[in-house]
């Protein structure tokens, strides 16, 4: 029997739902997988009466319940510490980017939005200024990560997939799917590095088997 559930939207777009996810697998939590179809614009009514805030992802976990994608990375990591990162310094660095990607970027997240059927391939618009700048910084941030403290793995603080990892998956794959320009190597590496985690290949895998029906119309105009 399972301890709970995870709420979570539609995988091909939501990435919010694909942080929660993938920390609530990384921490091994045997709970149930709900996945609700968005409508998009917020108004999926199913949603209003399951989660406190009405939104996605949601967990329910040995009577705990949490909600934001952040919280449940916290919730995740109380579970399995080795979800940060193990230095002090660098477990400072691993919450802070992870809190600048929950509360920033909005100007990438308005333009590429997350949508895992599209190619590879810039949006017909191209990149405006402020998107160009949000790129620009998060280049800068994994870059600084991965120099300072992954120099033994693949990812941004080493050889783990770890809560900050799965903060940035979802840009990660908005970067792959609109084929984002002026990365430096190392980020190049790091998201091939990602996309390539089984996890991540599972998401992928999930997402390729859901119904059309669940296709937004928003978001398939931009593929």
């Amino acid at each position: 029997m399972a301890d709970g559930r995870l709420v979570i939207g539609t995988q091909r777009y939501s990435s919010w739902s694909l942080r929660g996810w993938l920390s609530v697998r990384l921490a091994g939590l045997n709970v149930d997988i709900d996945v609700i179809p968005l409508a998009g614009g917020g108004k999926t009514t199913a949603l209003k009466t399951l989660s406190p805030n009405g939104c996605v992802p949601y967990l329910e976990h040995h009577g705990a319940v949490v909600w934001d994608s952040l919280s449940i990375a916290e919730y995740c990591a109380e579970q399995d510490p080795d979800l940060w990162p193990a230095d002090r310094c660098a477990r400072a660095v691993a919450r802070s980017i992870s809190a600048e990607m929950h509360s920033g970027f909005r100007a990438v997240r308005a333009a590429l939005p997350m949508n895992l059927g599209r190619d590879k391939r810039p949006p017909a618009a191209g990149f405006a200024e402020d998107v160009l700048k949000d790129i620009a910084r998060i280049d800068a941030l994994w870059t600084d990560a991965r120099t300072r403290f992954g120099q033994d793995g693949a990812f941004l603080f080493g050889a783990e997939f770890s809560n900050a990892d799965a903060m940035y998956a979802p840009i990660v794959a908005r970067f792959l799917s609109y084929d984002v320009p002026g990365l430096s190597d190392v980020s190049c590496q790091y998201m091939a590095a990602v996309r390539q985690h089984p996890l991540m290949q599972d998401w992928y895998d999930q997402a390729a088997q859901e119904p059309t029906e669940w296709y937004l119309d928003v978001y398939e105009s931009l593929a």
